[in-house]
């Protein structure tokens, strides 16, 4: 390793060189018990693993300003909820998180309409209540991921908002 020319050296020290060690261990393998094998579990609770779920947060929160939430709604209740589902579409692709999967949530649960059916706004003050604090609330979070139907999930933001309001039942899987 090279030293600066003032750091203090004795005269008669003798050159190293590399020598390698005694030992080479083998080479490592994946054998550790906590391993996955195959793809991730699947199962009540486990979510749906993706990479970079956490950018989704900074996607979802610029989409406040936006969202038409009715009095006694929380903002963060509606974010939360429609972050999960945003989550479960990026996996459903295999992919990161984008836009697409906050404007499909929010615009099947309405939150971007101020004209949505009272029947919707009624069914999402009850589900979605409370789901912001996810120590407490986590099998209701579950609960609004898990109804909406893998074909809302699949289609375009353009073909979410054609569909909404007059579908928005079946949107959401109510």
């Amino acid at each position: 390793m090279a030293a600066p020319k003032f750091a203090p050296a004795p005269a008669v020290d003798d050159a190293r060189g590399y020598s390698s060690p005694d030992h080479v261990p083998s080479s490592w393998m994946p054998d550790r018990p906590g391993e996955i094998h195959g793809f991730q579990p699947e199962g009540g609770r486990l979510g749906f693993q993706g990479p970079d779920q956490g950018f989704a947060i900074k996607i979802a929160n610029t989409f406040r300003s936006r969202l038409q939430v009715s009095p006694g709604e929380n903002i963060d209740d509606a974010v939360c909820g429609c972050l999960g589902i945003a989550l479960r579409r990026a996996s459903l692709f295999s992919r990161a998180p984008v836009v697409h999967d906050l404007t499909i949530a929010f615009t099947a649960w309405g939150y971007l309409h101020s004209d949505a059916p009272a029947e919707l706004v009624r069914l999402r003050a009850r589900l979605f209540e409370g789901v912001a604090n996810t120590l407490h609330h986590y099998a209701e979070g579950r609960l609004i991921v898990d109804m909406m139907p893998e074909a809302t999930l699949r289609m375009s933001p353009a073909q979410v908002q054609a569909a909404f309001p007059g579908a928005w039942a079946s949107l959401v899987g109510a």
